[in-house]
């Protein structure tokens, strides 16, 4: 590891899937805007390094670039599946949705009317607020309206298990959307989830509907950390977590909380 200056830290829940994937999609957006940067875990944060010396390498920056990013839909026919384009400086393809072999598309959430589009462009739009609140970047929630017509709100991913665990009627006893609510959506890390999902996604249990992720606590470049979130190396610097997805509808999904797992 080469660290230039105290490192950028996050404070996170490595128990919330949406996090976990939300620090993945940070250390790859990191990784392609400076050209090089480690990630690693240790208590309840997250924490990435630039590997080269320039003033100005921080999470404010880090957003701000991407905030400025144009996202773009590559597919005109297809605004619900569309896979989605973060133009240059770090000229990213998302679409991991659309990739059975790999198992990305069992992890789709959304499913119907639902436009990946519109809710990739609606979180895109509101990247830099908890930052601009001075709040922690995965704390902030908020009622997420759509850019192109703010009359209308604009439904999560529910890679956020905050708000996935509030997403079936059974659990909190009515239908929020047939009394006409509106629940904030913690945009943020529901968008760098949809970033880190495309380089890292969890590797399948035996179990249905079951997938595990793995943290670690020393510093790793996006190609090392790849291999190691996916399960493929045992150490004492890693930690397995297992998660469910939560049936929302007959089609519709969201992540529940994971929990650790015993070492094999």
């Amino acid at each position: 590891m080469t660290t230039y200056g105290p490192p950028i830290s996050i404070a996170v829940d490595a128990c919330n899937p949406g996090e976990f994937f939300a620090c993945c999609g940070l250390l790859e957006l990191a990784d392609r805007l400076w050209r090089g940067a480690e990630g690693w875990f240790d208590g309840g944060g997250f924490y990435i390094a630039p590997n080269q010396s320039e003033n100005g390498r921080t999470l404010v920056s880090l957003l701000a670039m991407v905030s400025e990013c144009a996202l773009e839909q590559v597919d005109p026919a297809d605004a619900m599946a569309s896979p989605l384009w973060l133009a240059s400086p770090f000229d990213l393809r998302l679409d991991w949705w659309q990739d059975k072999r790999a198992g990305g598309s069992d992890l789709k959430t959304w499913a119907g009317k639902q436009n990946v589009v519109r809710i990739a462009k609606a979180m895109h739009a509101v990247i830099m607020r908890p930052l601009g609140l001075a709040l922690p970047l995965f704390s902030l929630a908020e009622v997420l309206f759509d850019p192109a017509d703010p009359r209308n709100t604009v439904e999560p991913f529910y890679f956020d298990n905050r708000r996935a665990c509030q997403a079936h009627p059974l659990d909190i006893g009515f239908s929020p959307d047939a009394q006409g609510m509106t629940i904030p959506v913690h945009a943020t890390v529901e968008f760098l989830c949809l970033i880190g999902l495309q380089r890292f996604l969890p590797f399948r249990n035996q179990e249905e509907r079951t997938f595990e992720y793995c943290t670690w606590s020393l510093p790793l470049l996006p190609s090392a950390a790849q291999a190691v979130a996916a399960g493929q190396m045992r150490h004492p610097c890693v930690q397995r977590y297992g998660f469910r997805l939560l049936f929302r509808s007959q089609y519709l999904k969201g992540f529940l909380p994971a929990i650790p797992l015993r070492g094999d």
